[in-house]
Protein backbone atom coordinates (compact mmCIF):
# COMPACT_ATOMS: atom_id res chain seq x y z
CA UNK A 1 0.00 0.00 0.00
CA UNK A 2 1.25 3.55 -0.70
CA UNK A 3 2.14 5.91 2.14
CA UNK A 4 0.50 9.29 1.63
CA UNK A 5 2.39 12.59 1.79
CA UNK A 6 0.30 15.18 3.61
CA UNK A 7 0.02 18.76 2.37
CA UNK A 8 -0.86 21.88 4.32
CA UNK A 9 -4.54 21.04 3.76
CA UNK A 10 -6.28 19.71 6.86
CA UNK A 11 -7.10 16.26 5.48
CA UNK A 12 -6.09 12.60 5.93
CA UNK A 13 -6.62 9.63 3.63
CA UNK A 14 -9.06 6.97 4.90
CA UNK A 15 -7.41 4.86 7.64
CA UNK A 16 -8.30 1.67 5.75
CA UNK A 17 -5.55 2.62 3.27
CA UNK A 18 -2.78 2.16 5.86
CA UNK A 19 0.03 -0.28 5.13
CA UNK A 20 0.13 -3.74 6.66
CA UNK A 21 2.22 -2.30 9.50
CA UNK A 22 -0.36 0.46 10.05
CA UNK A 23 1.55 3.37 8.52
CA UNK A 24 -0.85 5.68 6.68
CA UNK A 25 0.76 9.05 5.99
CA UNK A 26 3.83 11.21 6.47
CA UNK A 27 4.25 14.95 6.97
CA UNK A 28 1.78 17.60 8.03
CA UNK A 29 2.04 19.22 11.44
CA UNK A 30 1.03 18.77 15.07
CA UNK A 31 -1.49 21.59 15.21
CA UNK A 32 -4.44 21.09 17.52
CA UNK A 33 -6.84 20.98 14.58
CA UNK A 34 -4.89 18.28 12.76
CA UNK A 35 -4.40 16.17 15.88
CA UNK A 36 -8.08 16.27 16.80
CA UNK A 37 -9.05 15.36 13.23
CA UNK A 38 -6.58 12.46 13.28
CA UNK A 39 -7.94 10.98 16.50
CA UNK A 40 -11.52 11.35 15.30
CA UNK A 41 -10.53 9.26 12.27
CA UNK A 42 -8.70 6.60 14.28
CA UNK A 43 -5.23 7.91 13.36
CA UNK A 44 -2.36 8.93 15.66
CA UNK A 45 1.21 10.27 15.27
CA UNK A 46 4.21 8.13 16.24
CA UNK A 47 7.75 8.91 15.13
CA UNK A 48 11.28 9.49 16.40
CA UNK A 49 13.60 12.50 16.39
CA UNK A 50 15.27 11.45 13.15
CA UNK A 51 12.00 11.02 11.24
CA UNK A 52 9.30 13.25 9.77
CA UNK A 53 5.86 13.06 11.41
CA UNK A 54 4.42 9.60 10.78
CA UNK A 55 0.68 8.86 11.09
CA UNK A 56 -0.62 5.39 11.96
CA UNK A 57 -3.85 3.39 12.02
CA UNK A 58 -2.95 -0.21 12.91
CA UNK A 59 -5.04 -3.30 12.30
CA UNK A 60 -5.87 -4.91 14.67
CA UNK A 61 -6.35 -2.25 17.33
CA UNK A 62 -5.91 -2.79 21.08
CA UNK A 63 -8.80 -1.45 23.18
CA UNK A 64 -9.73 -1.71 26.84
CA UNK A 65 -13.36 -1.39 27.88
CA UNK A 66 -13.24 0.47 31.22
CA UNK A 67 -15.86 -1.67 32.94
CA UNK A 68 -13.99 -4.86 31.97
CA UNK A 69 -10.58 -3.97 33.41
CA UNK A 70 -8.92 -6.93 35.08
CA UNK A 71 -7.27 -6.17 38.42
CA UNK A 72 -5.05 -8.93 39.74
CA UNK A 73 -5.20 -10.04 43.37
CA UNK A 74 -1.75 -8.58 43.95
CA UNK A 75 -2.76 -5.19 42.55
CA UNK A 76 -5.98 -5.21 44.58
CA UNK A 77 -3.88 -5.68 47.71
CA UNK A 78 -1.65 -2.75 46.74
CA UNK A 79 -4.71 -0.56 46.17
CA UNK A 80 -6.23 -1.62 49.49
CA UNK A 81 -3.01 -0.79 51.38
CA UNK A 82 -3.28 2.85 50.32
CA UNK A 83 0.29 3.31 49.13
CA UNK A 84 -0.39 5.93 46.42
CA UNK A 85 -2.39 9.14 46.24
CA UNK A 86 -4.02 9.36 42.80
CA UNK A 87 -4.91 12.69 41.19
CA UNK A 88 -5.96 13.94 37.77
CA UNK A 89 -4.71 16.89 35.71
CA UNK A 90 -2.45 18.26 38.42
CA UNK A 91 0.95 17.64 36.76
CA UNK A 92 0.39 17.01 33.05
CA UNK A 93 3.73 18.26 31.76
CA UNK A 94 5.63 16.44 34.50
CA UNK A 95 3.89 13.20 33.51
CA UNK A 96 4.54 13.51 29.78
CA UNK A 97 8.19 14.41 30.35
CA UNK A 98 8.60 11.50 32.74
CA UNK A 99 7.11 9.16 30.11
CA UNK A 100 9.60 10.50 27.54
CA UNK A 101 12.51 10.04 29.96
CA UNK A 102 11.56 6.45 30.78
CA UNK A 103 11.36 5.44 27.10
CA UNK A 104 14.61 7.25 26.32
CA UNK A 105 16.37 5.50 29.19
CA UNK A 106 15.08 1.96 28.77
CA UNK A 107 14.15 1.76 25.06
CA UNK A 108 17.05 3.81 23.72
CA UNK A 109 14.70 6.34 22.13
CA UNK A 110 11.24 7.83 22.35
CA UNK A 111 8.43 9.08 20.13
CA UNK A 112 7.62 11.68 22.81
CA UNK A 113 9.91 14.26 21.24
CA UNK A 114 9.90 17.94 22.17
CA UNK A 115 7.38 18.85 19.46
CA UNK A 116 5.02 16.15 20.75
CA UNK A 117 5.39 17.41 24.32
CA UNK A 118 4.55 20.94 23.17
CA UNK A 119 1.58 19.78 21.08
CA UNK A 120 -0.01 17.64 23.78
CA UNK A 121 0.63 20.28 26.42
CA UNK A 122 -1.38 22.69 24.24
CA UNK A 123 -4.14 20.07 24.00
CA UNK A 124 -4.07 19.82 27.79
CA UNK A 125 -4.41 23.59 28.09
CA UNK A 126 -7.38 23.40 25.72
CA UNK A 127 -9.00 20.72 27.90
CA UNK A 128 -8.62 17.74 25.54
CA UNK A 129 -5.54 15.99 26.96
CA UNK A 130 -5.46 14.66 30.51
CA UNK A 131 -3.11 13.05 32.99
CA UNK A 132 -3.49 10.75 35.96
CA UNK A 133 -0.78 11.01 38.60
CA UNK A 134 0.40 8.60 41.31
CA UNK A 135 2.11 10.21 44.30
CA UNK A 136 4.08 8.68 47.15
CA UNK A 137 5.31 10.82 50.02
CA UNK A 138 4.49 13.95 48.05
CA UNK A 139 6.62 12.82 45.09
CA UNK A 140 5.34 11.97 41.60
CA UNK A 141 6.21 8.30 41.10
CA UNK A 142 3.96 7.22 38.24
CA UNK A 143 1.19 8.20 35.91
CA UNK A 144 -0.23 8.24 32.42
CA UNK A 145 -1.62 10.69 29.89
CA UNK A 146 -3.89 10.66 26.88
CA UNK A 147 -6.53 12.44 24.88
CA UNK A 148 -10.31 12.45 25.30
CA UNK A 149 -12.93 12.86 22.58
CA UNK A 150 -16.57 11.86 22.95
CA UNK A 151 -16.75 8.62 24.89
CA UNK A 152 -13.20 7.52 24.02
CA UNK A 153 -9.95 8.00 25.89
CA UNK A 154 -6.87 7.59 23.69
CA UNK A 155 -4.05 6.41 25.94
CA UNK A 156 -0.63 7.67 24.94
CA UNK A 157 1.94 6.53 27.50
CA UNK A 158 2.56 5.70 31.15
CA UNK A 159 5.52 5.52 33.52
CA UNK A 160 6.40 4.12 36.94
CA UNK A 161 9.24 4.98 39.28
CA UNK A 162 7.81 2.72 41.97
CA UNK A 163 6.37 -0.70 41.23
CA UNK A 164 2.66 -0.68 40.28
CA UNK A 165 2.31 3.13 40.42
CA UNK A 166 1.12 3.48 36.82
CA UNK A 167 -1.02 0.35 37.15
CA UNK A 168 -2.95 1.90 40.02
CA UNK A 169 -3.33 5.10 37.98
CA UNK A 170 -4.77 3.05 35.09
CA UNK A 171 -7.26 1.28 37.36
CA UNK A 172 -8.44 4.59 38.79
CA UNK A 173 -8.76 6.06 35.30
CA UNK A 174 -10.87 3.09 34.21
CA UNK A 175 -13.12 3.55 37.24
CA UNK A 176 -13.50 7.25 36.44
CA UNK A 177 -14.29 6.57 32.78
CA UNK A 178 -16.84 3.93 33.74
CA UNK A 179 -18.57 6.44 36.02
CA UNK A 180 -18.70 8.87 33.09
CA UNK A 181 -20.09 6.18 30.72
CA UNK A 182 -17.06 6.15 28.40
CA UNK A 183 -17.06 3.48 25.70
CA UNK A 184 -13.40 2.54 25.53
CA UNK A 185 -9.75 3.25 26.18
CA UNK A 186 -7.84 3.12 22.90
CA UNK A 187 -4.52 1.49 23.78
CA UNK A 188 -3.28 1.92 20.18
CA UNK A 189 -0.20 -0.34 20.22
CA UNK A 190 -0.46 -3.96 21.31
CA UNK A 191 1.50 -4.74 24.51
CA UNK A 192 1.39 -7.80 26.80
CA UNK A 193 1.22 -5.47 29.82
CA UNK A 194 -2.07 -3.91 28.73
CA UNK A 195 -3.49 -7.26 27.65
CA UNK A 196 -3.04 -8.43 31.24
CA UNK A 197 -5.53 -5.72 32.22
CA UNK A 198 -8.07 -7.17 29.81
CA UNK A 199 -7.31 -5.10 26.72
CA UNK A 200 -8.48 -6.82 23.53
CA UNK A 201 -7.34 -6.86 19.93
CA UNK A 202 -10.20 -5.98 17.59
CA UNK A 203 -10.24 -5.49 13.78
CA UNK A 204 -9.74 -1.90 12.65
CA UNK A 205 -13.14 -1.81 10.91
CA UNK A 206 -14.86 -2.77 14.16
CA UNK A 207 -12.79 -0.21 16.05
CA UNK A 208 -13.73 2.55 13.61
CA UNK A 209 -17.44 1.71 13.94
CA UNK A 210 -17.16 1.84 17.73
CA UNK A 211 -15.25 5.10 17.48
CA UNK A 212 -17.95 6.72 15.34
CA UNK A 213 -20.59 5.79 17.90
CA UNK A 214 -18.38 6.99 20.72
CA UNK A 215 -17.83 10.38 19.09
CA UNK A 216 -21.57 11.03 19.17
CA UNK A 217 -21.20 11.56 22.92
CA UNK A 218 -20.25 15.03 24.20
CA UNK A 219 -16.56 15.60 24.92
CA UNK A 220 -15.79 16.38 28.57
CA UNK A 221 -13.23 19.17 28.23
CA UNK A 222 -11.51 21.22 30.91
CA UNK A 223 -9.66 20.01 33.98
CA UNK A 224 -10.70 16.57 35.16
CA UNK A 225 -10.83 15.62 38.81
CA UNK A 226 -12.07 12.74 40.91
CA UNK A 227 -15.25 13.34 42.91
CA UNK A 228 -13.16 12.32 45.91
CA UNK A 229 -9.42 11.91 46.43
CA UNK A 230 -8.22 8.42 45.69
CA UNK A 231 -5.85 6.83 48.12
CA UNK A 232 -4.84 3.53 46.57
Amino acid sequence: MPVYLLSDDLVFPPPQLASEEGLLAVGGDLSQERLLLAYRMGIFPWYSKSEPILWWSPDPRLVLYPWEIHVSKTLKKIIKRGVFQITMDTAFEEVIRACAHVHEKYDGGTWIVDDMIDAYSRLHQSGYAHSVEAWHGGRLVGGLYGLSLGGSFFGESMFSQLSSASSVALVRLAEYLSEKSFDMIDCQVITPHLKRFGAKEIPRDRYLKQLRRSLSMPTITGKWSFTHEYES
